[in-house]
């Protein structure tokens, strides 16, 4: 079967999902949308799609499945709950998942989608919602790697570098270790800025060489100018960034597999979550250095945050 040809259903259409839809919309796949909001449904309607009245009914409509939701619960809700996908597709279908999620859910969900002859491809992304608009997101892919031809083109039009990591799971083990890296360093900017406050460094001098020196990086080029004014209502949320290093933890614990950095890093998350910044992104974790060491690394009077 030509990738083409193939019909395509998409569930979940928030942020990155709804832009995600949307570019395959617009390369004229056949598609079928579904959200449990009906005004997200609406919006790819008007971009060309067909709306679905629920998991199931996407699933008997199309011969493959993509899925952009928040996390394992509500993935696999939507694949093997009342009116899931798993009441719907054929065996020989494809669940791709593009979500986040755990990665011992991922071979729970492979495992048991294998046996109803379904196959399900992890597929999680990485370029945040510029990315996902433009097309031009990282797409790290693990499962079956003739299925993954299958779907390709599809892909194709989601992201601009499709990185085939090998058997199920490993999509989202590389995007796993993809998001400690970015995490810790996060964590380790939120520490250190106050520090250079506290010490008489001006944080906007120290911001112009720390993301332009040796010591910059993609966490600093992105957050430090949005934090020096105030900006925590974008983005990936502390929230979901701390139940990627719950994840780690699990893992580690797992295999026995010392992590000190990781560690150290998820103290300063728990921090931020108990002091009430888990809907804020991840800049807010320098509130909390700033309150313990009692200066202000951020500019004041910009706007009412705090």
């Amino acid at each position: 079967m030509s990738p083409r040809k193939l019909r395509v259903g998409f569930i979940g259409l928030g942020e990155m999902g709804r832009r995600m839809a949307i570019n395959v919309a617009k390369a004229e796949f056949p598609l079928q949308v579904y959200d449990v909001r009906s005004q997200m449904i609406e919006k790819l309607v008007e971009n060309g799609a067909v709306a679905g009245k629920n998991p199931a009914d996407v699933g008997r409509n199309n011969d493959c499945i993509f899925l952009s939701l928040p996390g394992a619960e509500e993935v696999e809700s939507v694949v093997f709950g009342e009116n899931g996908i798993v009441n719907g597709l054929s065996s020989g279908g494809i669940v791709v998942d593009l979500s986040t999620i755990n990665y011992l859910a991922t071979l729970r969900i492979h495992e048991n989608l294998h046996a109803k002859g379904i196959t399900f491809i992890d597929a999680p992304v990485s370029g945040a919602e510029a990315g996902a608009e433009d097309g031009t997101l990282t797409i790290m892919v693990g499962g079956d790697a003739k299925e993954l031809e299958k779907v390709r083109n599809i892909l194709s039009v989601i992201g601009k570098n499709i990185v085939y990591m090998g058997r199920s799971g490993n999509g989202q083990l590389t995007k796993l270790i993809n998001q400690l890296l970015f995490n810790t360093s996060i964590a380790a900017m939120a520490e250190i800025l106050p520090m250079a406050v506290k010490l008489g460094l001006d944080s906007e001098a120290v911001s112009k060489v720390v993301t332009t020196g040796t010591g910059r990086s993609y966490a600093l080029e992105h957050f430090l100018p949005k934090i020096l004014e105030n900006e925590f209502e974008f983005g990936y949320t502390l929230n979901k960034a701390y139940k990627d290093i719950i994840s780690a933890s699990e893992i580690c614990s797992q295999l026995k597999i010392p992590m000190p950095v990781v560690s150290a890093a998820m103290q300063t998350y728990q921090l931020a979550v108990i002091q009430g910044f888990g809907d804020k992104n991840k800049g807010s974790m320098i509130k909390v250095w700033e309150k313990l060491q009692n200066v202000e690394v951020r500019k004041r009077g910009r706007n009412k945050a705090t």
